[in-house]
């Protein structure tokens, strides 16, 4: 599972305390892997999972390593973690406003930031959060919290949270958003189709919990062969042609639909060679 860190399709957490799950989370394939210091660490053991984290990444790794913090407000946590030569990003929990990444931009200054958007404010305000600093790389739904703080109980009754997010990513030319955790690690055939219902909504890869996720994510979120001879046949026929185009099969294709064929082509190579 190599691929060009640039486009991630799996970002697995581990328990920032526990470190020996993360030493098998960066040998496990996934193209990042998420120190979490939030949700998966116990309150007593919020000082033991820093100490730990900050040694862990007090060296570069070939994985990159992002740390979701313990809070948008730990200034502790985001002052030792921001000069270390490991960390590739710093995810941030509960993001409500521009001015939550502002403020840790300034604590970190040149660490890249995730926001995560987990409540029904934050979606309301996602394009303002994605657009608040240079430093956002990136915005993801915490989709456990934002179905408790909407009273949601069918997952479709998030679809429209989650489109309003990818939209906002757009907007702000920023990556497309990875998909929240499938919390059933032995459910793949969920996973699958959620996966599927994803990719379709404009999310790109998606968090995992467990090593056996990944290669589901992976397959679901690659194109498939009959995509990527669609692409190369789209990219083939525009080449010294910048303009609209007609395929031989009668389709008319614009510079739009070219310019996602390559990024299809872009997103296979960079996961297969």
């Amino acid at each position: 599972m190599t691929s060009d860190p640039s486009i991630p399709l799996t970002l697995l957490y581990a328990p920032g305390d526990r470190p020996e799950v993360v030493a098998k989370a960066l040998a496990s394939g996934a193209d990042v892997v998420i120190v979490d210091l939030e949700d998966a660490v116990p309150p007593d053991r919020k000082a033991y999972a820093l100490d730990a984290t900050t040694d862990l990444l007090s060296s570069p790794h070939p994985v990159p390593i992002h740390v979701r913090l313990p809070s948008a407000h730990d200034t502790t946590a985001i002052t030792a973690l921001a000069p270390l030569p490991g960390l590739a990003a710093l995810r941030v929990p509960k993001v409500t406003h521009g001015t939550d990444i502002r403020r840790i931009a300034a604590l970190a200054p040149g660490v890249p930031l995730h926001a995560l958007l987990e409540s029904a404010l934050a979606i309301e305000q996602a394009h303002a959060i994605a657009t608040a600093h240079p430093a956002v790389r990136g915005i993801a739904i915490g989709e456990a919290d934002l179905r408790a703080d909407l009273g949601v109980r069918d997952d479709s009754g998030l679809d429209f949270s989650r489109g309003r997010v990818v939209v906002a990513a757009r907007a702000a030319d920023l990556p497309p958003p990875a998909q929240s955790v499938h919390p059933d690690i032995r459910d793949l055939e969920g996973l699958a189709a959620t996966c599927a219902h994803g990719r379709a909504l404009g999310f790109l890869g998606r968090a995992a919990i467990h090593p056996r996720q990944l290669p589901v994510i992976e397959r679901v979120y690659l194109p498939t062969a009959e995509e990527a001879a669609a692409a190369e046949e789209i990219v083939k026929a525009a080449a010294g042609d910048p303009g609209a185009l007609a395929l031989p099969d009668g389709r008319f294709v614009d510079a739009a639909v070219v310019a996602a064929a390559r990024r299809t082509l872009s997103l296979l190579r960079a996961h297969r060679g």
